[in-house]
């Protein structure tokens, strides 16, 4: 035995893996033990035998294994780990417990899988009995049944899913083994007591003797209902709760709610398999359903209705089946087929439930209508079907159909359907039978209890009945008011008899009583009634989704039982009598009233009724008074007593004192007696008569208020209207208006009929009398507090003046609350609070809207309209469908019945013309609206498809379907949409746009509704896989949308949704469901419902009985928790029904925040240098690690303690990310406010962040780069500096994320690196940034090599450290990288070098190899000259250039300005630093002394500018090589990588190659056309149109020439570059950054296009120039105003000059000007008129009017007088102010000119006001005196000349423009009559011609002269800044000239000026050159760029850089001093002299 004693001596654990049994055994023994003994069920114990219980129950020994399965059973029990082995465990107790031979192994094997089940592994353990079934071994299977039989008995059908076990039972049933047969029999047995005949339908294929031994079994079941008898661990309290209970004896109602959820929770329906049929149906069945013989017919139907016959059929589109059935049982003579049809369709509708409701609106109206058939078979059939149908859609959606069929004259169609109407009713609930519904039923129905046929009155009472049972007397009694005792209690008899589907007929009894509690019952089916419910189940649509809207109609109720009592109480006395007794009182003769008043009255008082003496009179009715007063109620014969009231003298009483009595008598009646209305009708027209009456008035309203009051107010109002309107007296007109205003506010507005009131309202409003019209209107006032919006509708046909009136009244009711009632017990009593409220205006809302007055245009959707929508061509379909839109238009409101519109719309909606899609949907969006809430029934017919149109690709279809949905929802409400499983389809597609745009729908309705049908459980599946979907847009909806499923379905139905995803899914998904779970808004409180209902939606808040009782429902409607806070939240979003989910979401935290107040760092004194100290004297770990330990982040942990906030604290140290964004979204909030605490703690905080770049989630990260921007950013502006030991445990850390793969945290992590050398000196940053050049990763290398060739080129040489030799050296080792970009990073920061020091650079690189040396010489030889290569050869280089332009970050990056801020603030920052740190390096100085004296290095000669060749000129012009880049990117925070990549992709569009140029333009296209992008490209718009407008000059020049170039490709280019340039002149921002150059070079470009022949005969050329015009159009109007007029003037100036200018040309510029001339009176307050007239001036100058004459054409003189005449007109004398920037006024004649317009119109107008006059006077002195009449009579010297005729019409035409008021009469008037009409028909003739020419119409036609000038053309745009355009050689005088102008603008004196318009000195006027070409533009922006730089850089000039720009002299920004610029002068002067 030596080997035993081994190993006893080993742990526990080591002892159950040994090989020897014995070991294992005692192992095991010791196990089980050790397992009862530990009590912590979370003791890491338990984790050690993890991986082991596995091989406990599989032990290959079985004495073991049975040890084994009892130490298993304790784990699984006591181990809150346990649920881990779950599946492993159970795999192993089936394969290897369940086939062994002991009965005792099988029972623990059992005993296992029920524990696990226990602690919530149900669903596993589930799955692994199941995959047991299929074992070959039979023992298995018998012992997985029994497992499953006992867990169904034990834990019930709730937890043990029954589906699956249900689809496998047929199988068992077909097994070779008995026993595997008879225990699945008892299986079926045990599945039966749970769900009974749901059961049947899966089995009734079984073999008959077995379903018969069932059905024996089946009946011995007890009928008790089962209930669980073992509980999960979650389920403890329900556990206590049944073992009490059973303690007392098992109280057969006992836990009843919970098992009552069960039951209904399995419906046969669920449990069967959907069949496909559409792909079964006979091929030739449309053929043959068609056909002439009745058999072919029959034959077709036969195949359907066997089809239809399988229980449950696969969801398809049946449209086109059911259209067919519905004909054959509208249309067909044989009534045989017509019955069958009506099987078929109910079979279908039985097969599809749910699914068929979309076709039910269709077929009901044909099933009604087909009643008339008296066959009982045919009748039974379409009962039947009609039943069915009815089960797969609401009665709502029905009720249409059915009210429409009422008033039809066959009564047999009338029974039938009042039959159909009482079935349904049985079918509803309270809930889903709301007031709304009953009113126009019970109306309907009460006709046909009155009817003539007994079969139709009997259908009625029982449809009635059924109402009456199920909504109970108080909804149904308002509605029965006028029916007499006989009927009333025919009625009630009926109701006792009826059954309903929900509750049994016992609740009849109770209803009685307590008016509704029949929705309380429901919501928790009581015992028995739960037991009928599923035997229906299996027959009816799904209860399930009964049962969740009954629940959502039960909260208000259950919120107050007390209220809803007291309502009743309150009501029963004062209403009962008048409302269902006296009512009825039929009119009784003047003796019978004489009888009875004798009987009550004095005698005395009857005789002197009439008597002829007023006094008498008076006394009679003091007595009358009195008796009355005396009177009992029921003693009192109110009908006698009113009658002796209007007995003669009656109401034509003379006395007012007698008449105020008798009014005041009759009052009194009313209130003291029953009065009905029979006893109204003798007193109100009396009451009515005297309303008016001065003195009587009043008492009048009293009397009409208390029979208001008796009689309720509706039918008051309707009678006393009438009346009123009835007579002629305006006074009771109005005085009756204002009593019924009153009146209503005293009542409310319940039961009013708004539309016959709206007749009169309507009358009153046309009355001549103002107090009626104004008493109208207040009475409208009135109404609008109830009604809301809609009521407006009414009235849109009044004149405007009155329609203006009644907005002004609903304006000052916006915003009020509708005063609760005070009086009139009316339907809705006082104390009934809410629920009244709240369904009254429901009611009145729907009211409104089904009053308007409807058209029915069914008639007018002819087949002709549906063919023509569903058209092959698509003109013909536009048609069509702009007929429905007419026919829209037209008919206003509808009903409806469109027939067959639905179906052709729904095709329309995939039409491949998308411009037809959205017109299409746009008439979906007009249909909601014209048919109001009736829309609903085509929901699942035309509104899922508009759900799939938001997949659609383009994004405009997309929001217009987005917005016909919401115009949709808003009419029906969302419950259609929800139902059903047409939604979650939808979400099922893998759509991203479908996806994103429906879960953003979703997200924005689902938290305004209060309850949600239960289909929407079926959308959970995908909105998790749309949490995973490859979109990130995708993925963001849907966890945006996550918290509001969440709201209606419960976390736990969420978390189970979870159980069928991948395990790695299924983590994130729980993790977000936690997440959710925290932000989860509460559900909106029910008055929030009113928000929906209301049409037009009126403000809700006026319907709330006050906020307080809103917060109070809140909480009991919650499902979820009804967490006091969250309730308040939700009765918060109700009243602001916009600002849910997101406003709410933050609500409930704010508790937590409020003891989060005070500051999140404390301040310690000395706090940081102690901590420094400990660090230098090791005491503590120093902070540098490759990836953060544990102790780094403890050590951090306890630092932080006394300096950090403890809840922050906590925030920052969780395990979980979303913790560290919110510490950082505090931080970021704090940050402001705590300067000092953040900077107390700054090393913390700093650590703290490096431990963020070590997170892996990119939210955090981007969330830290943002607050140290933030921060970097608060500390350079405190003036703080990085300490060492701050710097050394941060920057090493930002380094490394240099090197992220995302280019948005590199591009952060660059701005940051930039924005510390501010706060840290850079030559330190260096070594740093240095060391991450070391780095494994290229990427990082890359960013380091170009960060530091930003720092060389920022700081100057002085930042290489230790020595620029050593730092030159190490980064060239890197040009031998392997990696593509780092070579280049590396090429780039050497060569930035070369440029900041010359050749120097070589030496202090020292030796490189030579393939290094040669690649460097390449390039900077490549930067240093702009490439002047044929097309052909840049287009093979450049690959490499490409890379070096984007390595570089661009040429031309943002204008100087922006850039500028941040390099103020450095030097600002640096220059307050220089005293008190020696760390800042020299090159912060300004170094001219070096320059001075070093004559050796510096090469600077003046540039060979003229030895260029004049054929480069030719080539299109490349973006120069960022040798000279604009600024370095380090410098540009924001756009750091945007800017460089938009230069380089900029750079690409004048490429020589097409394709890469199609590309680069593509995408500028796609930034500008998404607005939150298009801001990008702000600052480099001019880049782009030089670049743009370059290709198109190498189009025009070398491609168009190109004849291997397919033309195809140039069409392709063209478009390309005039679409990018319509998206970019679409957006007026941008626009206007185009400056004057670069328009007229673009212009000057566009126009050549227009006129190029070539174009115009490729295949597209028309279409080519037609986009221009219209590019030209959008670039007049879009532009920078002043910039394109000046443009437009230069480009005429100098196509006029360049004799080989086409005239077209000049044309086409003066087109312009023309439309700019137009469009002068909007934009001339935009526009610097001073530039424009220093141009015009120039123009007059270089083109005296003399020359202009010579001109072939009188167009531009015309264009020029036109357009000063214009600028005249608009600003008066006031123009001659601004003439500012012209030096010498003399040179041209404008002045002069604008002197004689001036006078013109000053003669002409003669208005003298002070500013007239003023200019009058300088006019005086300076214009000639022609007078108007002088320019007449020439203009008709003209005209009435030969030749100039036509010239003088225009010039009369124009002058006419001008001077509107111009008299022309005394110059026709002696003329002959030929002469005039001559003139008229001419000005008629231009007048028309110009209007029409509103486009500039492109020139067909092309001069001849055009074909030689292409070549003079381009120079002269290259060189147009000289002024030389006419295409000679230019020679070096030019240069001369420029260099002069350069030198002059940087403020150098030239020898002399030239007569040359100035170029603006540097100090005075920066306007540009007056002709700059966008060429030089280029260079001077360029040139700008650099000298902006440099200057901030204290001018640190270095020559040899700025030569090599290839311009003279370096520019000084306008913006430096002009000390500066003085001393520069010198010094440059010197610098010059020195070197010559």
């Amino acid at each position: 035995m030596g080997d035993d004693s081994e190993w006893m001596k080993l742990p526990i654990d080591q002892k159950c893996e040994h090989k020897l049994w014995k070991a294992r055994l005692n192992g095991y023994e010791e196990a089980l033990k050790l397992f009862q003994k530990i009590d912590d069920e979370k003791s890491p114990e338990w984790s050690k035998y993890l991986g082991l219980i596995k091989k406990f129950v599989t032990d290959s020994n079985a004495v073991a294994q049975l040890k084994g399965l009892e130490a298993a059973l304790a784990y699984v029990e006591n181990a809150h780990v346990a649920g881990k082995t779950t599946g492993e465990v159970a795999s192993g107790v089936v394969n290897k417990v369940f086939n062994q031979p002991k009965a005792r192994a099988k029972e623990l094997g059992l005993d296992i899988c029920l524990m696990y089940i226990e602690i919530e592994k149900g669903e596993a353990i589930q799955e692994e009995l199941l995959k047991g079934l299929d074992n070959k071994n039979p023992k298995i299977i018998v012992a997985c049944i029994e497992t499953l039989r006992k867990a169904l008995s034990e834990f019930g059908s709730k937890i043990i899913s029954l589906k699956p076990i249900i689809k496998v039972l047929p199988k068992l049933f077909e097994s070779r083994e008995k026993a595997v047969r008879d225990e699945a029999k008892l299986l079926a047995v045990e599945i039966y007591r749970w769900i009974r005949d749901a059961l049947r339908p899966p089995l009734q294929n079984i073999n008959s003797v077995q379903l018969k031994e069932l059905e024996e079994e089946w009946i011995k079941v007890s009928s008790a209902v089962p209930r669980q008898t073992r509980f999960l661990r979650s389920q403890q309290e329900l556990k206590a709760k049944f073992e009490q209970q059973q303690a007392v004896g098992g109280d057969a109602d006992g836990g009843g709610d919970d098992e009552e959820e069960t039951v209904p929770q399995v419906d046969a329906y669920e449990l069967l398999e959907a069949v496909e049929i559409l792909s079964k149906l006979p091929k030739d069945f449309y053929e043959k359903i068609e056909a002439k013989k009745w058999q072919e017919r029959k034959e077709a139907l036969e195949a359907v209705e066997l089809l239809v016959k399988n229980p449950k059929l696969e969801s398809g589109d049946y449209a086109d089946l059911v259209k067919v059935l519905k004909k054959v049982v509208g249309k067909d003579t044989n009534v045989m087929l017509v019955a069958l049809a009506a099987k078929c369709l109910a079979g279908l509708a039985t097969g599809l439930r749910k699914k068929f409701g979309q076709y039910a609106g269709h077929v009901v109206p044909t099933i009604l209508e087909k009643f008339k058939e008296k066959k009982p078979q045919v009748v039974q059939a379409l009962q039947e079907a009609i039943d069915a149908i009815f089960l797969t859609t609401t009665l709502q959606n029905l009720s249409e159909d059915i009210l429409a069929v009422m008033d039809n004259k066959n009564p047999t169609i009338k029974q039938q359907t009042s039959l159909f109407i009482a079935r349904s009713f049985r079918h509803c609930t309270p809930s889903t039978l709301p007031k709304s519904l009953l009113k126009p039923f019970c109306a309907a129905l009460l006709k046909h209890i009155n009817d003539s046929a007994p079969e139709v009155r009997d259908a009625g009472f029982e449809a009635l009945g059924t109402a009456l049972k199920v909504a109970g007397e108080k909804a149904v009694n308002p509605f029965l008011a006028d029916v007499d005792k006989l009927k009333l209690d025919r009625i009630k008899e009926c109701a006792e008899k009826v059954e309903l589907v929900y509750g049994k007929k016992t609740g009849g009894a109770a209803e009685k009583r307590e008016g509704k509690p029949v929705a309380g019952k429901t919501a928790a089916l009581p015992g028995p009634g739960a037991d009928k419910e599923t035997k229906d189940a299996a027959t009816k649509a799904g209860p399930l989704k009964k049962a969740s809207t009954v629940k959502s109609g039960v909260p208000p109720k259950k919120g107050k039982p007390a209220t809803a009592a007291g309502a009743g109480g309150a009501g029963a006395k004062g209403k009962k009598g008048p409302e269902t007794k006296e009512i009825f009182e039929s009119e009784l003769s003047m003796e019978v009233c004489e009888e009875k008043a004798a009987a009550v009255l004095p005698a005395s008082c009857i005789q002197q009724l009439d008597s002829g003496n007023w006094k008498e009179r008076l006394a009679c009715m003091e007595e009358f008074q009195k008796a009355v007063e005396l009177m009992e109620r029921s003693e009192m014969p109110c009908q006698a007593l009113v009658r002796m009231l209007a007995k003669k003298p009656g109401w034509k009483e003379t006395n007012f004192q007698v008449m105020q009595m008798k009014l005041h008598i009759v009052a009194l009646i009313a209130q003291k007696g029953n009065f009905s209305k029979t006893s109204a009708q003798v007193v109100l027209d009396g009451l009515v008569d005297k309303v008016g009456d001065v003195k009587c008035g009043s008492n009048a309203k009293e009397a009409m208020t208390a029979i208001a009051e008796a009689c309720q107010l509706p039918w008051t109002a309707e009678q006393v209207v009438a009346m009123a309107f009835s007579q002629k007296n305006p006074k009771n007109q109005s005085e009756t208006l204002n009593w019924l205003s009153n009146a209503i506010k005293e009542f409310g507005f319940s039961g009013l009929n708004v539309k016959a009131f709206i007749s009169n309202v309507k009358t009153a409003l046309a009355a001549t009398n103002p107090a009626v019209r104004t008493s109208a209107i207040t009475l409208l006032g009135v109404m609008y507090l109830y009604v809301g919006p809609p009521l407006r509708m009414f009235f849109e046909d009044e004149k405007p003046a009155l329609l203006s009136q009644i907005d002004a009244e609903f304006e000052k009711m916006q915003g009020q609350t509708a005063p609760t009632p005070t009086r009139g017990i009316s339907r809705h009593s006082a104390g009934g609070g809410d629920d009244g409220e709240e369904e009254e205006q429901e009611e009145v809302g729907n009211d409104v809207v089904d009053l308007l007055p409807r058209t029915d245009i069914g008639d007018k959707i002819t087949a002709e309209l549906v063919s023509k929508i569903g058209d092959k061509n698509w003109k013909i379909r536009k048609e069509g469908l702009d007929e429905v839109t007419s026919i829209l238009n037209e008919a206003k409101f509808i009903h409806p019945n469109i027939g067959e519109l639905p179906a052709a719309l729904k095709n329309r909606l995939n039409d491949s013309n998308k411009i037809l899609v959205q017109q299409t949907l746009s008439i979906l969006q007009q249909l909601a609206t014209a048919m109001g809430p009736n829309i609903k029934q085509h929901v699942k017919n035309l509104g899922i498809p508009v759900i799939t149109v938001l997949g659609d690709s383009k994004n405009n279809v997309r929001a217009a379907a987005l917005a016909t949905v919401n115009a949709w929802a808003e009419q029906t409400g969302m419950k259609e949409w929800l139902e059903g499983e047409d939604l979650s389809e939808e979400l099922k597609k893998e759509n991203p746009f479908l996806r994103q745009e429906l879960l953003g729908w979703l997200a924005e309705k689902l938290p305004t509704l209060r309850s949600v049908p239960s289909d929407l459980l079926l959308c959970v599946p995908h909105l998790y896989s749309c949490l995973e979907d490859r979109n990130g847009d995708v993925r963001k909806k849907a966890q945006d949308a996550l918290p509001f499923f969440m709201m209606h379905l419960g976390f736990e139905k969420m978390a189970k949704a979870t159980g069928k995803l991948k395990p790695t899914s299924k983590d994130q998904v729980l993790a977000m469901l936690e997440k959710a779970k925290a932000n989860m808004p509460a559900k909106p409180a029910p008055p929030a419902k009113s928000s929906s209902r209301v049409v037009g939606g009126t403000a809700p808040a006026k319907f709330q009985p006050g906020s307080a009782f809103a917060d109070d429902l809140g909480s009991n409607t919650m499902e979820s928790k009804p967490d006091p806070k969250k309730a308040k939240a939700g009765g918060l979003s109700s009243k602001t029904k916009g600002v849910q989910g997101k406003k709410v979401l933050s609500k409930p935290n704010l508790k937590e925040d409020d003891d989060k107040s005070g500051p999140i760092f404390i301040i310690v004194p000395n706090g940081k240098e102690q901590r420094m100290k400990e660090e230098k004297g090791l005491k503590v770990l120093k902070w540098n690690f490759t990836t953060p330990r544990d102790e780094y982040i403890e050590q951090l942990k306890t630092q932080m303690s006394t300096c950090v906030a403890k809840w922050l604290q906590d925030e920052m140290f969780h395990a979980d990310f979303q913790h560290h964004n919110k510490a950082l979204a505090v931080m970021i909030e704090h940050l402001e406010s705590e300067k000092d605490g953040v900077i107390s703690c700054l090393d913390l905080i700093l650590k703290w962040l490096t431990l963020r770049f070590f997170d892996t989630n990119t939210s955090v990260l981007m969330k830290t780069l943002e607050y140290l921007k933030l921060l970097f950013n608060m500390l350079s502006q405190e003036e703080y500096h990085l300490t060492e030991n701050e710097a050394s445990s941060f920057i090493p850390y930002l380094i490394l994320k240099v090197g992220e793969p995302k280019d948005v945290i590199r591009k952060d992590v660059r701005a940051i690196l930039n924005r510390m050398c501010l706060i840290y000196p850079a030559s330190k940053m260096f070594p740093f940034i240095m060391e991450g050049t070391k780095s494994k990763n290229s990427k990082q290398r890359a960013e380091c090599l170009e960060e530091l060739g930003c720092l060389v080129e920022s700081y100057g040489m002085n930042v290489c450290q230790p020595t620029p030799g050593k730092a030159l050296k190490e980064m060239a080792t890197h040009i031998g990288d392997r990696d593509n970009t780092v070579r280049n990073a590396a090429l780039n920061t050497i060569v930035t070098v070369y440029n900041v020091h010359g050749d120097q650079v070589f030496k202090l690189i020292g030796n490189l190899s030579e393939k290094d040396m040669s690649m460097l010489e390449e390039r900077i030889k490549r930067s240093a000259k702009r490439p002047s290569a044929a097309p052909v050869r840049q287009a093979e280089e450049k690959p490499q250039r490409t890379q070096n332009i984007s390595a570089n970050a661009g040429m031309m990056r943002k204008g100087p300005a922006e850039d500028m801020s941040s390099k103020l603030n450095q030097n600002r920052n640096m220059g307050s630093h220089s005293e008190t740190t020696h760390t800042v390096p020299r090159e912060f100085q300004l170094d001219l002394d070096e320059i001075e004296n070093d004559n050796g290095t510096v090469r600077c000669e003046m540039p060979a500018l003229v030895q260029h060749k004049l054929d480069d000129i030719f080539e299109p012009v490349l973006i120069p090589e960022p040798k000279i880049r604009a600024v370095s990117p380090h410098f540009d925070d924001m756009h750091s990588n945007t800017a460089s990549t938009i230069n380089f992709v900029i750079s690409q569009v004048a490429s020589g190659d097409i394709n890469t140029s199609i590309q680069a333009l593509t995408q500028i296209d796609e930034v500008l056309k998404q607005e939150d992008k298009a801001e990008a490209m702000s600052g480099h718009i001019d880049q782009f149109l030089i670049a743009t407008f370059m290709q198109l000059r190498l189009i025009y020049n070398t491609h168009m020439a190109d004849e291997k170039l397919d033309k195809d490709e140039i069409v392709r280019l063209y478009s390309c570059i005039i679409g990018s340039m319509i998206t970019l002149f679409q957006i007026e921002s941008l626009a206007r950054e185009a400056s004057t150059g670069v328009l007229k070079d673009l212009m000057h470009g566009l126009i050549t296009l227009m006129l190029d022949s070539r174009v115009e005969d490729l295949e597209e050329g028309e279409q080519v120039i037609r986009s221009v015009n219209l590019l030209v159009v959008k670039v007049l109007e879009k532009s920078d105003q002043t910039n394109i007029l000046s443009a437009l003037l230069v480009l005429l100036q100098d196509s006029l000059l360049a004799t080989a200018s086409s005239p077209k040309f000049s044309e086409l510029v003066m087109k312009c000007l023309w439309r700019m001339v137009r469009l002068l009176p909007e934009t001339i307050n935009s526009i610097n008129l001073d530039r424009i007239l220093l141009d015009i001036h120039i123009f007059m100058k270089v083109f005296p009017k003399e020359k202009l004459k010579q001109c072939k054409s009188d167009f531009p003189i015309r264009t020029l007088k036109t357009l000063l005449h214009t600028l005249c007109k608009l600003k008066g004398p006031k123009i001659l102010d601004h003439l500012t920037m012209i030096d010498n006024k003399n040179e041209s004649e404008l002045e002069a000119h604008l002197c004689r317009v001036m006078k013109h119109s000053m003669d002409q107008s003669g208005k003298a006001d002070k500013d007239t006059e003023k200019g009058a006077s300088r006019i005086e002195e300076k214009a000639s005196k022609a007078k108007v009449n002088d320019i007449l009579a020439e203009i008709f010297k003209k005209i009435g000349s030969k030749e100039n005729t036509k010239e003088g019409l225009a010039e009369l035409y124009e002058y006419k423009k001008k001077y509107s008021d111009a008299d022309i009469e005394p110059f026709l008037k002696n003329s002959s009559q030929f002469f005039q009409s001559y003139v008229e028909r001419g000005l008629r003739l231009i007048e028309t011609e110009r209007e029409g020419k509103g486009r500039i119409a492109p020139s067909t036609g092309i001069s001849s002269q055009m074909e030689g000038t292409c070549v003079p053309v381009s120079t002269h745009t290259v060189s147009s800044s000289i002024g030389n355009t006419n295409g000679e050689e230019v020679g070096p005088s030019v240069y001369l000239e420029r260099l002069k102008i350069l030198r002059q603008r940087c403020g150098l004196d030239n020898a002399k000026q030239e007569d040359r318009p100035p170029l603006t000195s540097l100090l005075s006027k920066p306007t540009l050159p007056t002709v700059a070409s966008s060429t030089d533009m280029l260079h001077s922006k360029l040139s700008q760029l650099r000298e902006s730089r440099e200057q901030y850089q204290h001018l640190d000039l270095d020559c040899n850089q700025t030569h090599s720009s290839g311009i003279g002299t370096t520019l000084a920004s306008p913006s430096s001093a002009a000390a500066n610029i003085d001393d520069l002068k010198k010094r440059l002067e010197r610098i010059k002299s020195s070197r010559k």
